[in-house]
């Protein structure tokens, strides 16, 4: 098996360096057709290793391939764990991405830089089997700096913009911070355990109990916690939120990736491998849990005022990242991981169909600017359709299930402040429900609002482009029906995950539960159910009935607006803060270290004090032979003066 987990991960490496070195000599059709067929090979061969490992109970296979760095006794090596959870990963990954790269043929096909996207993409791919297959954390944090630093170059891949520019760097620095965080856990994980192997951490994690950090703090809550920095830098939870909206300025498949299957994802299933150590720390399982019900409700909330087609799907994406960080906390982490692959689904749906209907307005994003085509588009506008519906959890798509488990663990939670994150997610199905369909309606329903040129020549999108859609909205709808038993209840990922005893939500989940087909029969008896028709039927009141009823809200809650388009003001704190706050510290700097201390003392300083000691000596040099040696003179009787006083006049013994 060995030779198959070094062929997913090296297949795509090899086509992003092919395409990378020898893309324009190769052509467009061979480049693309290079780095297609290394991301089909892994997913061929990812649904191999599912089959082995999770459908006929394979064992789970660690095993290290090179020592990468030796330290005294430290040996960090190169080497892959597979198990259940890798598997499901691998599936998900490789298929998301064989679908992007597709749709990547149709919607770049103007592109200068077409073929350099389909290497980096590739390399994306790469970076993420990485990061899922690591068996220590060094590999993990590998692929965790692989994965950012691909993203950086995508985000900003249209670098004749500004804002593109600004959006990677922002993405960038955002995930410094995040990643500075999971070193100093790591760090710490080295410190206290001395390796960085995952099986060999996870058989000494009762060790760790009891110890403590900087006084009272306990080792292994500091540890979780510094470990979940990073995961909220790289799964964007608040307040390493800010870069992923910005991340819309890359091209749309781009965005899909990140925002489907890798990148986000990151941080979620680190958790999940982490588990053994999380559920040492009920603190900081909490902090987990609070952390994700505020950017499930308040990023939904952002969702709401946002008019950029692609921005309304990425708000979305934080929301649901906050609800995959919830589960984690209630420690649900087989939930967080099937919302995570139903999400994946759905997600990269959602964002292709809007790419496709950017293409076909022109690169058009304004919503404000769309309407009535789904006459023109029946395919992106069907597909769209049944993504919004599995996001919004209605009964028998894949989101339903996931969602729904979620908030049912919450309620099963004995967690701090379980309840009021109860509160949160149940609020969250309707404001999820309110802004998708407030998208969907406003682009595909009511009257046109396209321009009369662009209205003209309005068709739906190439092949290239649908197909990849159709594909994508099949496990959209039934991927949750067929996996939620298995998954959940059946064992599918008991060999990545571990619970404590003393943490029973899923226990009681699984009390709870009968069937996929009971919990359709029972929806509409329960209080999610409701709240997303009535997210449905307030996105119709203002979006097609009374359109003019929206104005008048804003106009009537004009401060709430201004907190909501205002994004909490989080930018701008970062602005006035870290940035203004850095240009201000640096120029203090300056002036005190560079213009004072160096230039002025040091380098100025120094000539002033050798001037100023050459206007003693000055004076002496007169020129003359007889004032040289008269000093002579002097100076030799001072010499021998010295001699006899400090010889004592030993010599006349």
């Amino acid at each position: 098996m060995l030779n198959t987990y070094l062929t997913i991960v090296l297949a795509p490496l090899i086509g992003s360096i092919v395409v990378g070195l020898a893309g324009n000599r190769l052509g467009r059709t061979l480049s693309h057709s290079i780095t297609i067929l290394g991301v089909t090979i892994s997913t061929v061969l990812s649904l191999y290793v599912f089959n082995h490992h999770v459908l006929n109970e394979g064992e789970i296979f660690n095993q290290n391939i090179y020592t990468w760095i030796q330290i005294g006794g430290l040996n960090i090596s190169f080497g892959f764990l597979v198990d259940n959870l890798t598997s499901v990963m691998l599936v998900v990954v490789s298929f998301v991405s064989l679908m992007v790269h597709i749709y990547t043929i149709g919607y770049m096909h103007e592109d200068e830089g077409y073929t350099k996207f389909f290497s980096y993409i590739s390399l994306f791919t790469f970076a993420m089997f990485t990061l899922v297959m690591s068996n220590n954390f060094m590999q993990l944090f590998f692929g965790w700096e692989a994965v950012g630093l691909v993203s950086y170059l995508l985000i900003g891949f249209w670098h004749h913009k500004e804002s593109a520019i600004e959006a990677n760097l922002k993405a960038f620095i955002v995930n410094r911070v995040g990643d500075f965080g999971f070193l100093l856990g790591i760090a710490l994980v080295l410190m206290f355990f001395g390796t960085l192997d995952y099986a060999e951490t996870f058989s000494q994690k009762d060790q760790i109990i009891g110890l403590t950090l900087f006084g009272d703090f306990s080792a292994i809550t500091v540890i979780c916690l510094l470990l979940f920095v990073g995961a909220m830098g790289k799964s964007a939870q608040v307040p390493l939120h800010v870069w992923l909206p910005g991340s819309m300025e890359g091209p749309t498949p781009i965005s899909a990736l990140i925002h489907a299957a890798t990148m986000v994802t990151a941080g979620i299933f680190m958790v999940s491998r982490m588990s053994p150590l999380f559920e040492l720390s009920d603190v900081a399982l909490t902090v987990v849990m609070v952390i994700g019900a505020i950017t499930a409700l308040f990023m939904g909330l952002l969702g709401i005022v946002q008019n950029d087609i692609k921005k309304v799907v990425a708000y979305s994406t934080l929301s649901q990242l906050g609800y995959m960080t919830v589960a984690l906390g209630v420690s649900a982490y087989s939930v967080a991981i099937f919302h995570l692959m139903t999400h994946a689904f759905f997600k990269a749906l959602l964002f292709l169909a809007a790419g496709s209907v950017i293409v076909a307005l022109h690169h058009e994003q304004d919503i404000r600017k769309m309407g009535g085509l789904r006459k023109k588009m029946p395919i992106t506008y069907i597909t769209s359709l049944l993504g919004t519906l599995a996001l919004i959890g209605f009964p028998g798509f894949a989101g339903f299930y996931s969602k729904d488990m979620i908030i049912e663990a919450v309620h099963y939670s004995e967690l701090p402040f379980s309840g009021w994150v109860y509160f949160a997610v149940v609020l969250g199905v309707f404001i999820t429900a309110f802004y998708s369909m407030r998208l969907l309606f406003l682009v595909f329903h009511g009257e046109s609002r396209v321009d009369k040129h662009t209205e003209e020549h309005l068709h739906e999108t190439a092949p290239s482009i649908t197909v990849p859609l159709i594909l994508l909205a099949i496990p959209s709808v039934v991927i949750g029906y067929f996996t939620i038993d298995p998954m959940l209840f059946g064992g599918w990922l008991d060999n990545g995950i571990y619970i404590d005893t003393s943490h029973e939500s899923v226990a009681k989940l699984k009390h709870h539960f009968h069937s996929a087909f009971s919990l359709i029969s029972h929806s509409v008896m329960t209080l999610p159910f409701w709240m997303m028709i009535g997210g449905i039927a307030t996105a119709w009141l203002f979006s097609l009935y009374r359109t003019e009823w929206a104005d008048v809200i804003q106009r009537r809650f004009k401060r709430i607006n201004y907190v909501l388009v205002s994004l909490y003001g989080f930018d701008r704190f970062n602005e006035i803060i870290f940035v203004r706050g850095a240009l201000k510290l640096g120029n203090l700097l300056w002036k005190i270290s560079d213009m004072a201390i160096i230039d002025q003392l040091l380098v100025n300083g120094s000539a002033r004090f050798a001037r100023f000691v050459g206007s003693f000596i000055r004076p002496v040099q007169t020129g003359y032979v007889y004032h040289y040696a008269f000093f002579m003179i002097i100076s030799l009787m001072l010499v021998l003066g010295w001699v006899l006083v400090a010889s004592d006049y030993s010599f006349y013994s």
